[in-house]
C-alpha cells in the first residue's frame, strides 16, 4: 500500500491549538495534552527561513527569527524584511534576534525550525533544546540533506519532526528574501515513525500560511527524493555558475544532473525507501533515463520545470558566490557514504564531490569548463 499524503488546509493565520499527544502520549503512556502552537523560532533565517519566518508574522503567528549574519539580522531590526519574487512584494516588520541575543529571550518556545546548514546541525539543535518549551515543544528539521536523526539524537526523537521544502528562495543581500518558485505544494512535513499525528497536521496548517503544506506518512521517501533533487543542482551550479532554471536547459549538464539523481535514487532504494517523484517525475524513470531509456522525455521534462521558475540559484550556488563552506558533504557526499554501505556505485556524485573539494573554501570559481571532466564520465552516446 503506497505512503498516504494528507492535505493540511490553511488556517487563516493567527495562532491555533490542537488537542494533540505531547511527548508522554508520543511514547505512549497515553497522556493527552491540550496547549497551543502560539511561539515560534526560526533557527537559521537565511533565505527560506526568511521567506517562511516573514510569511508567517504576515500572517499574524508570533515568529522569532534568528540568524549569524549580523548585516541580516541588523537590516531586519532597522528597516524590516523586505520579501519579494513570486511570493509579491512586501517589507514585514519582524522580530529579529542575533544569536547572542537569544538569551534574552524569556519565554520557551512552541517549535523551532531548525534551518541551518547541515555542517551546523548539532551545535544548533542543542541550541534550539535549550529554548523549546517542556514537555513538548517540538524541533522541524527543516534542513536540506537528511539530517533528522542528527536532530532527534540530541533533541530526543519524540520531539523531532522534519519538513521536506519545495520551495526555493534567494537572498543576495541583508535583509531581502526572494521566492523563485511557482510550486502547487511547499512542504512535506511528517513524523520520523511515519504516524499521522495531531502536531504534524497542526503544523502543516500553520506552514500552509506560507505555501499549501502536506503531511506525509512517508517522510523517509520526500527526504530522498528531495536529496536526488539537490544532488541533481546544487554542486553542479556551484561549479559552472548555471542557475536553477539554465543547468535544466543546457544538454551537458542536464544529462549529467540525471546521472547525480539515479544514483542517489539506487542508493535510497538499497536502503528500503520508497522514493517519491522528482518535481514531478517518477523516480523510475529518472533511473531508466540515466541507463539511455526515455531520456529524450525526462529531458523535455525537465527542461519544461526548467522554464516554469523565475530564475533563482541553488543555496550551494550562492554558498560560492558569498565564499562560504557548501553542503556538499551532506549532498553528493551523502550519496556516495550511503552507497559504499550497500555497494552501490556512485561514481558521478564521487566525482563532483572531488571536484567541488579540489578547490579551497571560498576559493571556488564558477566556470562551466569545471563540468568538463564530468560530461566526459557520459557514454559516448549521452555526450551533447
Amino acid at each position: 500500500m503506497p505512503p498516504r499524503v494528507l492535505d493540511a488546509r490553511t488556517s487563516g493565520g493567527g495562532a491555533t491549538g490542537w488537542t494533540g499527544q505531547g511527548v508522554a502520549g508520543a511514547l505512549g503512556a497515553g497522556v493527552t495534552l491540550r496547549r497551543m502552537l502560539k511561539r515560534i523560532a526560526i533557527l537559521g533565517s537565511g533565505a527560506i527561513g526568511s521567506v517562511v519566518g516573514g510569511m508567517l508574522t504576515k500572517a499574524g503567528h508570533d515568529v522569532t527569527l534568528v540568524d549569524q549574519w549580523p548585516d541580516h539580522v541588523e537590516a531586519m531590526k532597522k528597516v524590516g524584511l523586505r520579501l519579494s519574487g513570486t511570493v509579491g512584494e512586501h517589507l514585514v516588520p519582524v522580530r529579529a534576534l542575533h544569536l547572542h541575543e537569544l538569551q534574552s529571550v524569556e519565554a520557551p518556545f512552541d517549535a523551532v525550525f531548525l534551518a541551518m546548514k547541515s555542517y551546523d546541525t548539532e551545535w544548533a539543535a542543542q541550541l534550539a533544546a535549550q529554548y523549546l518549551k517542556a514537555p513538548d515543544g517540538v524541533v522541524v528539521d527543516f534542513q536540506n540533506g537528511i539530517n533528522d536523526e542528527r536532530v532527534a539524537a540530541v533533541v530526543g526523537r519524540e520531539r523531532t519532526l522534519g519538513c521536506v521544502i519545495v520551495i526555493s528562495a534567494g537572498m543576495y543581500e541583508p535583509g531581502h528574501a526572494i521566492r523563485t518558485d511557482t510550486t502547487s505544494v511547499g512542504f512535506h512535513l511528517g513524523e520520523l515513525d511515519g504516524r499521522d499525528t495531531p502536531r504534524a497536521q497542526e503544523l502543516a496548517r500553520v506552514l500552509s500560511d506560507v505555501s499549501p503544506t502536506k503531511v506525509t506518512t512517508n517522510l523517509w521517501g520526500q527526504r530522498w527524493s528531495k536529496l536526488a533533487v539537490n544532488c541533481m543542482g546544487n554542486a553542479i551550479a556551484g561549479l559552472s555558475g548555471l542557475g536553477s532554471a539554465e543547468l535544466r536547459l543546457e544538454p551537458g549538464p542536464r544529462r549529467v544532473a540525471i546521472q547525480l539523481g539515479a544514483e542517489a535514487i539506487r542508493v535510497g532504494r538499497a536502503h528500503g525507501h520508497t522514493i517519491e517523484p522528482l518535481i514531478g517525475i517518477e523516480a523510475q524513470r529518472i533511473v531508466d533515463a540515466a541507463e539511455g531509456r526515455g531520456l529524450a522525455e525526462v529531458e523535455a521534462d525537465l527542461a519544461a520545470e526548467a522554464k516554469r521558475r523565475t530564475g533563482g540559484r541553488p543555496s550551494l550556488l550562492q554558498d560560492v558566490m558569498k565564499r562560504r563552506r557548501t553542503e556538499v558533504d551532506f549532498l553528493n557526499g551523502h550519496v556516495s557514504a550511503e552507497g559504499h554501505k550497500k555497494g552501490v556505485p556512485t561514481p558521478f556524485n564521487d566525482a563532483i564531490v572531488a571536484a567541488v573539494h579540489a578547490h579551497p573554501v571560498g576559493q571556488l570559481t564558477p566556470s562551466l569548463k569545471n563540468l568538463d571532466p564530468l560530461i566526459a564520465m557520459l557514454s559516448k552516446e549521452q555526450r551533447p
